[in-house]
């Protein structure tokens, strides 16, 4: 650790930022002095997140294409934290019941491929940032996934909207295996709660800010005895 490294200001990716979850995690990390980049979809999106401050690619995290050019445009950046957010839920089907290859293919797509293609991507990223661990600056910063609970195998006790269900339990393994070749990094994925967004519904148990506040504290204490942990928002483990 050096004084400068200390001083250094820290740098966050938002891959996903655009409302919710996402949005929320720019807002605190900006109010905190952090500096932000974040994808974001569309251009609107783009534009009220520079208004806080934050430095925005536009992109769809499932175009392969796009996604090779964001890591061309970040390439040498060293990155503290990086966060995958983006998600969809697709049918909220009760049971085990078939579901149509276009709901199959979206929900997949986003949950799933999209984070095989941008995880290995932006690990040597995360390689290149750092970490406080007991007050000292620790080579590797965090990657994280926002996952689910319900991608638990071990903790299923439900099977509603199984297709969500199951590509959040497919993201849970594709985080654990950049785990594996993260040197310095700390892997982790978490669930963020039963949080009142556009998915959890206006019922949810807890707020964004609640749900992103217990993500980010976990966050800043995770060390590499972590790496490739599932973890609620308040920093309990869950079982696969």
């Amino acid at each position: 650790m050096t004084n400068a490294t200390s001083r250094r200001t820290r740098t966050a990716l938002i891959l996903g930022a655009s409302r919710g979850i996402g949005l929320e995690t720019v807002k605190q990390y900006r109010a905190d002095g952090w500096r932000v980049i974040a994808t974001v979809r569309t251009q609107e999106a783009a534009q009220a997140l520079q208004a806080l401050g934050a430095e925005t690619h536009v992109l769809d995290l499932t175009d392969a294409n796009a996604v090779a050019g964001l890591a061309w445009k970040l390439d040498g950046e060293a990155l503290d934290v990086a966060i995958y957010v983006a998600g969809i839920y697709g049918p909220r089907t009760q049971g085990a019941t078939p579901v149509s290859q276009a709901d199959f293919d979206a929900v997949m797509h986003t949950n799933v491929w999209a984070p095989m293609g941008v995880l290995p991507a932006v690990l040597p990223m995360v390689e290149a940032g750092h970490h406080v661990a007991g007050g000292a600056d620790e080579a590797g910063g965090v990657l994280a996934v926002i996952s689910s609970r319900m991608g638990s195998i071990g903790d299923m006790t439900g099977n509603g909207g199984w297709l969500y269900r199951a590509s959040k339990a497919a993201v849970n393994a594709v985080l654990r295996g950049v785990s594996i070749d993260a040197k310095n990094a700390t892997c982790l994925t978490f669930h963020p709660g039963w949080v009142q967004t556009d998915m959890g519904g206006a019922g949810a148990a807890i707020t964004p800010q609640e749900s992103v506040a217990g993500i980010r504290r976990v966050i800043a204490g995770a060390t590499r005895a972590d790496n490739g942990g599932f973890r609620n928002y308040d920093g309990s483990v869950i079982e696969w």
